[in-house]
């Protein structure tokens, strides 16, 4: 076994200063209403989820369909396109934007990180990239899509699968990490 650094983890040395999502009063506004009308099994109709997250900067299309318990961190980072389905218990962990396409299905439980940490600095550093869900995509159940990562139109991330790299157009991707399965085809 190869001996390794000595440099060890410092998480007290840990700084995230430069990252500033919005104003603290708009967080906790935002905290507190998204618990009342957002990320609860109270079913509030579409148009009362659509307006309170655009009251937030949110875009949200037409026909979109948010399910009872939707995590969203900061909606001012999010965009969603027409027809949309957001399935029940979705985490949205928008450090930084995520934008998503029209007819996409984000199904239950299933989670777009944007955020991660530096492993090689001593530091643990931020990182935040975005994520983008391009038109007819499908993310499966209990799945996974990291930081900086494009779902392609079309594609689909099976049941409790990782995304840690781009998703091709009209493929079908499985695993952790999700690898290519096989092409998908639509029929009428």
């Amino acid at each position: 076994m190869e001996k390794t650094s000595q440099i060890q983890t410092s998480l007290s040395a840990y700084n995230n200063s430069w990252y500033k999502p919005g104003g603290k009063l708009k967080q906790l506004l935002w905290y507190i209403i998204s618990r009342v009308f957002v990320n609860t099994y109270i079913p509030f109709p579409m148009s009362v989820k659509k307006l309170i997250l655009e009251l937030f900067g949110a875009k949200i299309g037409r026909n979109v369909v948010i399910k009872p318990k939707v995590n969203i961190k900061y909606p001012w980072f999010l965009s969603v396109e027409n027809d949309t389905w957001i399935g029940e218990k979705v985490w949205i962990d928008n450090l930084t934007m995520v934008n998503i396409g029209a007819n996409v299905c984000l199904s239950q439980g299933c989670l777009l990180l944007t955020g991660n940490h530096n492993f090689t600095k001593s530091t643990f550093d931020l990182i935040v990239k975005p994520i983008n869900i391009e038109n007819g995509a499908w993310i499966g159940a209990q799945s996974t899509v990291c930081p900086g990562i494009t779902v392609r139109s079309h594609a689909v991330l099976t049941v409790n699968s990782v995304a840690t790299r781009e998703l091709e157009p009209y493929s079908i991707y499985q695993g952790n990490p999700a690898v290519f399965v096989k092409r998908r085809e639509i029929t009428n």
